[in-house]
Parts: C-alpha cells; structure tokens; sequence
C-alpha cells in the first residue's frame, strides 16, 4: 500500500508517498508560500529531478490539488492515479487529552481536534485545514490523525501535573503535554532494533535536538517523562525559545521595560534561548563558528544548551535508575559533533562514555562508543513521516 504523508504549516505543506511493501520514499516535496505572493511547489520523484511549480495558491485545498496532480503527473509524477493512494496520515501537533494514540478521522475526532485548538492556537488550525482540504479532494481514502503529544500520554499523573491548584488542571487541562512524540517513539524504536534487544527491557534517553529541542524518557517502550511541557516553551534553552525560567521573570520583565504579556511572550518565543544569549544567530552552525573564533557569548549559548541537555539526561538517569541507551537526533543531534561530545564531557559517572573517533559522523545512524559495559550512546535520523505512515497502515489494516 502506498501512504501519503500530510504535514501542513499556516503557509506551508511537506508531504511524502511511501511505498508501505518495502518502506520506500516514492516521492516528497514542499509547498512553500500558501496563500502568499511567490507560492511554489518544489518536487521530486525518486530517480527523477526536483521540479518547481509556481502557482498562485490562495488556500490549503489548492496546494493539495496540485501536490495531487504533481503525484500522478506523466512526466514527473511518481503513480499512474490516485487509486494508488491507499490512504493520508496526518501529522497533527495536537491531540491535548483526547488521544493516547493515532486514530482513523471521523466526524468526532474532527470535533475533538477543534477543542484543541486554544492548546496550539498556532499549529492545530493549519493541520485541521490540510484534514478538510484533503477529505474534499479524495473522499473515499483514509484519513488517520498522527499526533505529536499522543506518545507523552503514557507520562505518570505525578509527571505531568503541575504544582498550581488542582482545579486548573480540572477546568482548563493545564499540565505537561510534551512534544516531538512521534521523532521520540521512531528512534526509541529504532534504537532497540540497532541493539537487537527488545524494548520492552530497555531504558532509554531520547535527546530531539534542533531549533525546537526536548529530551525524553523511555522506559519500556513508553514516554515516562520529558522536557517541554503544556507549551513548547518549557525545557531545554532552544533556538528562539527560553526553556525553563523562573515564572517571577515575567511581570519583572513587564513591569520593568513597559512592555505587555503578549511581547513577553514573544520575547520568551522568538527572541531568547540560544540567539538571546548569543545575539548572533539562532543557527547552531552559526554560533560553533562565531565561538571557535573567540565570540564569549557564543561559547556561553553553547554552553548553556550543552548543560541544559546534560541536566536533563542526569535527571532521567536518576527517574529510570539507569540508562541502557542514549539517542542523538535532529538537526543538531545528527550533525554537529562537538555538541554531542560537549554534552557526553563529565558524565562517566552515569556510565555514558562517549568515543570521540566513533563520534566523527554526520546525518548517518552510527553508534558512538566500544565499551560494551557502558551505556549505549547512538545518532539515529530522526524519521517522522515513517512513523506517521507505519501508524496509519497499521490502523488501515485493522
């Protein structure tokens, strides 16, 4: 069966067609500039050139249609119809309480994700809308919810409740969600397969780092904890966001500069974390550089987000009593080699001892130390869209 995987942005739609019989990209693309000036569609077929479509596309339905007619094009489509098409997995950022796991989308989940939308006011209305653009242009497929928060929902009471009065939570569902569920749950998986040995037996530390960044605990298979909370906001220093602060900072910061919540919030969004500290750039890449030619407050973002990633393991070690296996992915958990190293310094006291020659590798999976005895330190790509296609065959099938 081939699957086509749905992301939608508020101005942007990824997508990839796998062929579910061997896991195979069949083809994949970006429509970039949804109801902007300049819209354009870049896509690529395996085996063939990436070809560019610019088209006006005022809505989402319109930049499904030509994703569609892209799919089955003579000339650079990658299927001969849509019958081909056996069903749409939807990444939805998401599913608040309400879903535990992937669901098939009928009329009431469409409901329930609209009940979500105050939790991710900026994320879910562009997923709902890639769901009903999609619904209208191929009514009789399959259509199946993926959501980033689903894998968390395993997370104990004791860890996802805040300490604020109780009934909060009761009335507005104020506690920690998490996010990057579905990158946590692939290289989890993943990981057990590279150790050949079943994850129902292992403790496993997941480290999603890229411009939005979150640590998680695994044990057994299920998410027991991690870093970002009721929003992205909360955890790990990031690109643009702050992570953890104290709370008090808030009406300081108001107060103090003039300024209102929503600026605060802002400020807390898009102008903190790495590139508030550094003042550079919000680009790892950017600032490894700046910092090797003497920039102090590169080096010191750097170091924040390294000890801030080394607190979080260390907190996980202590959960869980033991780690079997530390995951590397994302952009910068991929990449970039001496943040892997800077957070692996200083943590032989909880087994992980990083091997510096095995570390030298980029974007490939790799596992990164000889010691047998000491806990399993792997980079694994990060491969959402699988994992949004495996679920929804699964559900499919059933």
């Amino acid at each position: 069966m081939n699957i086509l995987v749905i992301n939608c942005g508020s101005s942007s739609l990824k997508y990839q067609l796998i062929d579910m019989e061997n896991e195979e990209v069949l083809a994949k693309g970006l429509v970039e500039r949804i109801g902007i000036e300049g819209s354009r569609v870049k896509h690529t077929t395996t085996g063939k050139e990436e070809v560019i479509i610019e088209e006006p596309m005022p809505d989402h339905r319109k930049a499904l249609e030509l994703v569609l007619n892209a799919l089955v094009d003579t000339n650079y489509g990658a299927i001969e119809s849509m019958d081909e098409i056996g069903a749409v997995g939807h990444r939805v950022v998401h599913g608040g309480e309400k879903f535990a796991n992937s669901v098939l989308i009928d009329d009431a989940v469409m409901e329930a994700l609209n009940d979500c939308i105050e939790l991710a006011p900026l994320h879910n209305p562009p997923n709902i809308m890639g769901i009903e653009a999609c619904k209208e242009l191929m009514p009789n497929t399959p259509m199946v919810g993926v959501f980033d928060t689903a894998f968390h929902q395993t997370i104990p009471m004791s860890n996802y409740i805040y300490p604020l009065p109780y009934e909060l939570y009761e009335k507005y569902g104020i506690r920690k969600y998490g996010f990057h569920g579905t990158s946590h749950k692939y290289v989890s998986q993943r990981a057990a397969e590279m150790l050949d040995k079943p994850i129902e037996e292992l403790n496993i530390v997941t480290c999603h780092l890229g411009n939005g960044a979150s640590v998680c605990a695994v044990q057994g298979g299920k998410s027991i904890e991690t870093s970002m909370g009721f929003t992205p906001l909360e955890g790990l220093a990031m690109g643009t966001r702050s992570g953890d602060v104290d709370p008090a900072v808030i009406p300081f910061i108001m107060e103090k500069e003039g300024l209102t919540f929503d600026e605060v919030n802002e400020m807390l969004n898009k102008k903190s974390g790495v590139l508030g500290i550094s003042g550079i750039s919000s680009d790892f890449r950017d600032l490894e550089e700046a910092a090797a030619n003497g920039n102090k407050r590169a080096k010191l973002a750097l170091e924040l987000f390294c000890n801030r990633v080394k607190k979080y393991i260390g907190a996980y070690a202590a959960l869980m009593c033991n780690i079997d296996a530390l995951v590397f992915t994302a952009g910068i958990g991929e990449n970039s080699i001496s943040i892997r190293e800077q957070i692996c310094d200083d943590l032989e006291c909880i087994n992980i001892k990083l091997d510096k020659e095995l570390n030298q590798v980029r974007g490939e999976e790799a596992i990164l130390n000889k010691d047998l005895t000491s806990t399993s330190i792997l980079v694994i790509p990060t491969n959402e869209e699988l994992m949004i296609a495996r679920d929804t065959l699964e559900l499919v099938e059933k």
